[in-house]
């Protein structure tokens, strides 16, 4: 449900989102904060380019709110439903959770983001794996 060909595989992992075939990333672990979204210019395995114009990536701001108000969400529920703690714990709790997961925040976003104007083409990833063979 969630491999190779879904756009899900490709959010959470941060693949190229035409083949699925190598990471978008130059830096695989998002908490090296110097290359957290230090990105290749084209995928490997298929060519693709990742930024399809200039500043292309400024739209993942957008998505970025969404996500980030998701986690706090998230955060409050377990803090302040689950824990039953006091507001000002789920408060605390929220800031933590939203400056932890920053880089997972920044790079989901961006994955959602190309993945709205790209899809998997299975065709292109058939011909990659013959390659590779």
């Amino acid at each position: 449900m969630f491999g190779k060909g879904n756009k899900i595989y490709s959010i959470i992992t941060g693949v190229c989102p035409k083949c699925h075939g190598e990471s978008m990333y130059v830096e695989k672990n998002p908490y090296k904060i110097t290359d957290t979204l230090t990105m290749h210019e084209r995928c490997s395995k298929c060519n693709t380019k990742y930024a399809m114009e200039p500043s292309f990536f400024y739209g993942s701001m957008y998505v970025s709110y969404g996500v980030g108000v998701a986690f706090a969400v998230a955060a409050f529920v377990i803090s302040n439903i689950i824990f039953e703690s006091s507001l000002v714990t789920a408060f605390v709790a929220i800031v933590a959770v939203l400056v932890g997961f920053m880089p997972i925040i920044m790079r989901v976003s961006r994955n959602i983001w190309i993945n709205l104007f790209m899809s998997y083409d299975k065709e292109l990833a058939r011909k990659n794996a013959e390659k590779s063979e």
